[in-house]
C-alpha cells in the first residue's frame, strides 16, 4: 500500500522520482504527487489517478530540484482527491507518509487550537504541522522530527524535507518498510528497493524506530532517534530488477507463465538428486526435531498456502498443525504453546498483521520463558520478517508485480512441502521411499506446469462464458479445497465477480441453494482418493441445473457433455496436485478479467503489499 520515493543529489531528481513511483505502481494507489526544493521554495504537484498524470503535470510545469520526495497514495483517511494526495505541506515543511497515525484526531485538535488550518482529510497532515511547530523551538530539522516522532502512535514511514535545508532528507521507519539507496554523491529513500534499482543496487535497510538524516555525501542513522548506529550496506542482485512485462500484455500473465522456472529455482535450493540436500536448513535441524506442533500465521493467498501445508504436515509426518489468519490471531490473545514452530508466510515479508502477530508471539513467549521456534517463508530476502525470525526459507519467485499473487503462491507451496520433508526427516517420521516419491514428483512438477499452460487457449474459450455472470462457486476436496478458495479469491479480486470457494462435501449444507441455470460451478478434480465422492458432488450440481467447468486429471474418466466443460490436466501426484491446479484457476480468472475490461494488474481498492491494518 502506498509508495515513497525521495532523494538528495547534485542533479535534478524529478524524473528519478517519477520513475520510482512508476516502479511502485504495483502496490496499489489512487493518487500521486511530489515536492521538490528549488531556491529555498517548496514546489509541489499532485494528481488523482495514474502516475502518468503527475508526470505530464511535472513536465508541463518544468519542475526541477536536487532534493525531493514523491508518493503514491492508497486512500485510508479521506477520499481520493488532490487535496488528500501527498506530499503535505506546512509552511516550508513537506512530508510523505506510508501507514496510519492512530492518534491523529487528538493531535489535530491540539494543532487547531494553536491556529493551524487543515486543507485535507488525512491523518498525515498533522505530522507536517507538528514538525513546523517543533521547529519554533528546535535548532534543526532533524531535531524537530526527533522530537515529534514519539508522539505518533501507529505504523508509519516518513520522508521529510524543508526549504531551508536544501541538502537534507529525513527518513523515519516505525512498523512500515523503508530503505535507503546508496549512491555516489547522492542518496535516496524508497518504500521498496525496486523503486530505486535503476539508480543503485546498494541498500541500507532501516530497522524499527530508526531515524535517518541523508545528505548528498553522508547517511546518519539513529536507533529510536537517539543513538547513532551503523547499518550494513547490502548489494542486491541485479537479477531482481528484471520487472518488465516483456511480450506479455499484463504482469499477471507474465508471472503465470514464469511459474515453471520459479518453481524450478525454489526446489533446486533444497534438492540434490532424489533427496534433500545435506545443507538444506541444516542449522535448524535440532529445533525442528524438538517441536511438537506447527502454528501457521498468514493472510490472503498466503493463508491458503498455509491451509494446504496443514494437510501435508498432519498426513505426511503426523505433526499437528494449526492455520490462522494473522489479523484474527493477533487480537484473540492466543495461548502460546511451548515447543511450537510459529511459521509466518508472506510474499513481501512486510505484511502488517503477520508481522505484528509474529512480534507479539515472540514477546509473550519470552515473557513466559517458553521454548518456541519462529520461521518465515517469504519472497524477499531483505524483508523485516526474514530478519526477525529464527529461520527462513525463501521462495525464489523473483519480483511479483501483479496484485493477484500467482508465482509467489505456487513457490510458497513448493517451499512448504520442502519444509515438511525437512521436519519429517529431522523427526524421523519419513522413510526414504516416501521422500523419494515426493522429490521425484517435485522435479517433474515444472514440466507438468508447462504442459498445463498449453491449455491456455482452451481456458480462454471457457472464460467467455463467465463474462456476463455475477456469481460463481469453486469446489474442491482435501488439499484442493484451499485451491477452490484461492480460485474464488482470484476471480473476485481481478474480475469483480462475486465468487466463493467451498469444500465440496459442504455443498448440501448450504451452497447448493445457490445453484441454478445461471450459476457457473468450477470443479477441481485431481486423481486422488476423494475423486468418487467429488463426482457425486458434481451430480448434485447438475441435477439442480448448474453448469460445470471441470479441471480434471487426464486419467479421471470425466468427460465432456451438455453443460459440463472439461479441461484435462496432466497427471501429477496427489501430494503435489495443489501446485498444478493453481494454474488453470489463475488463467481462468485472468481471461475473465481481461474480457470484462478490468485493470488486471492493479484491481480497484487493492494493494500488493498490505503494510497497514
Amino acid at each position: 500500500m502506498c509508495g515513497i520515493v525521495g532523494g538528495v543529489a547534485e542533479r535534478n531528481i524529478s524524473e528519478i522520482l517519477i520513475e520510482g513511483l512508476k516502479r511502485l505502481e504495483y502496490r496499489g494507489y489512487d493518487s500521486a504527487g511530489l515536492a521538490l526544493i528549488n531556491e529555498q521554495q517548496v514546489l509541489r504537484e499532485r494528481r488523482v489517478g495514474k502516475v502518468v498524470n503527475l508526470e505530464d503535470a511535472v513536465r508541463t510545469q518544468n519542475l526541477s530540484g536536487n532534493l525531493g520526495i514523491a508518493h503514491t497514495r492508497w486512500a485510508t483517511h479521506g477520499k481520493p482527491s488532490e487535496v488528500n494526495a501527498h506530499p503535505h505541506i506546512s509552511g516550508k515543511v513537506a512530508i510523505v507518509h506510508n501507514g496510519i497515525i492512530e492518534n491523529y484526531a487528538e493531535i489535530k485538535a491540539e494543532l487547531e487550537a494553536l491556529g493551524y488550518q487543515f486543507s485535507s482529510q488525512t491523518d498525515t497532515e498533522v505530522v507536517a504541522h507538528l514538525i513546523a511547530e517543533a521547529l519554533k523551538t528546535q535548532a534543526t530539522l532533524f531535531d524537530a522530527v526527533q522530537q515529534i516522532v514519539p508522539r505518533l502512535k501507529g505504523a508509519f514511514a516518513l520522508g521529510v524535507i524543508h526549504a531551508d535545508y536544501p541538502d537534507e532528507l529525513i527518513a523515519v521507519r516505525e512498523n512500515s518498510p523503508l530503505v535507503i539507496g546508496v549512491g555516489i554523491g547522492e542518496h535516496f529513500i524508497g518504500s521498496d528497493q525496486l523503486a530505486l534499482l535503476p539508480i543503485t543496487n546498494r541498500f541500507i535497510y532501516l530497522e524499527e524506530g530508526d531515524i535517518a538524516r541523508l545528505t548528498r555525501t553522508n547517511v546518519e542513522i539513529f536507533a529510536h532517534g537517539t543513538n547513532r548506529i551503523e547499518r550494513p550496506i547490502k548489494e542486491l542482485d541485479a537479477a531482481v530488477s528484471h520487472a518488465s512485462k516483456g511480450e506479455y500484455k499484463h504482469f499477471m500473465l507474465k508471472e503465470i507463465y514464469e511459474q515453471p522456472e520459479a518453481l524450478q529455482q525454489t526446489i533446486s535450493q533444497a534438492l540434490n538428486g532424489n533427496r534433500l540436500r545435506d545443507d538444506f536448513l541444516s542449522h535448524a535441524e535440532q529445533d525442528f526435531s524438538n517441536i511438537d506442533q506447527i502454528q501457521i500465521i498468514a493472510c490472503g493467498t498466503s493463508y491458503h498456502a498455509g491451509m494446504i501445508a496443514k494437510y501435508w504436515s498432519e498426513q505426511l509426518i503426523d505433526l499437528p498443525c494449526q492455520v490462522e489468519i494473522a489479523s484474527e490471531f493477533r487480537y484473540r490473545s492466543p495461548v502460546i504453546m511451548n515447543r511450537t514452530l510459529y511459521l509466518c508466510i508472506s510474499q513481501s515479508g512486510e505484511t502488517a498483521d503477520s508481522l505484528a502477530a509474529l512480534r507479539d508471539t515472540q514477546k509473550r513467549a519470552k515473557a513466559k520463558d517458553l521454548n518456541i521456534t519462529t520461521m518465515a517463508i517469504c519472497n524477499v530476502a531483505t524483508s523485516s520478517m526474514v530478519r526477525e525470525t529464527d529461520y527462513h526459507l525463501l521462495t525464489l519467485a523473483g519480483p511479483e508485480i501483479g496484485v493477484a499473487s500467482t508465482k509467489a503462491f505456487t513457490t510458497q507451496l513448493a517451499a512448504l512441502i520442502l519444509l515438511i520433508l525437512k521436519i519429517g526427516t529431522a523427526k524421523q517420521r519419513l522413510d526414504e521411499a516416501e521422500i523419494d516419491c515426493i522429490v521425484k514428483g517435485l522435479w517433474h512438477c515444472p514440466k507438468v506446469l508447462s504442459e498445463t499452460l498449453q491449455h491456455n487457449q482452451e481456458i480462454l474459450r471457457l472464460s467467455e462464458l463467465f463474462v456476463e455472470k455475477q456469481h460463481c462457486l469453486f469446489l474442491g476436496r482435501g488439499t484442493l479445497y484451499p485451491i477452490a478458495l484461492e480460485g474464488a479469491l482470484k476471480l473476485k479480486e481481478i474480475s469483480y465477480i462475486h465468487a466463493e470457494g467451498y469444500a465440496a462435501g459442504e455443498l448440501k449444507h448450504g451452497p447448493l441453494a445457490l445453484v441454478d441455470n445461471d450459476m457457473p460451478v468450477v470443479i477441481l478434480a485431481p486423481q486422488d482418493s476423494m475423486l468418487d465422492k467429488l463426482k457425486s458432488n458434481m451430480e448434485e450440481v447438475q441435477a439442480r441445473g448448474g453448469e460445470l467447468f471441470i479441471f480434471a486429471d487426464e486419467n479421471s474418466g470425466i468427460v465432456e457433455k451438455d453443460r459440463q466443460h472439461v479441461v484435462k490436466i496432466p497427471h501429477i501426484s496427489a501430494w503435489l496436485a495443489p501446485i498444478v491446479y493453481s494454474i488453470p484457476v489463475q488463467l481462468l480468472s485472468y481471461h475473465v478479467a481481461v474480457l470484462r475490461g478490468t485493470d488486471v494488474d492493479q484491481p480497484r481498492n487493492l494493494a500488493k503489499s498490505v503494510t497497514v491494518e
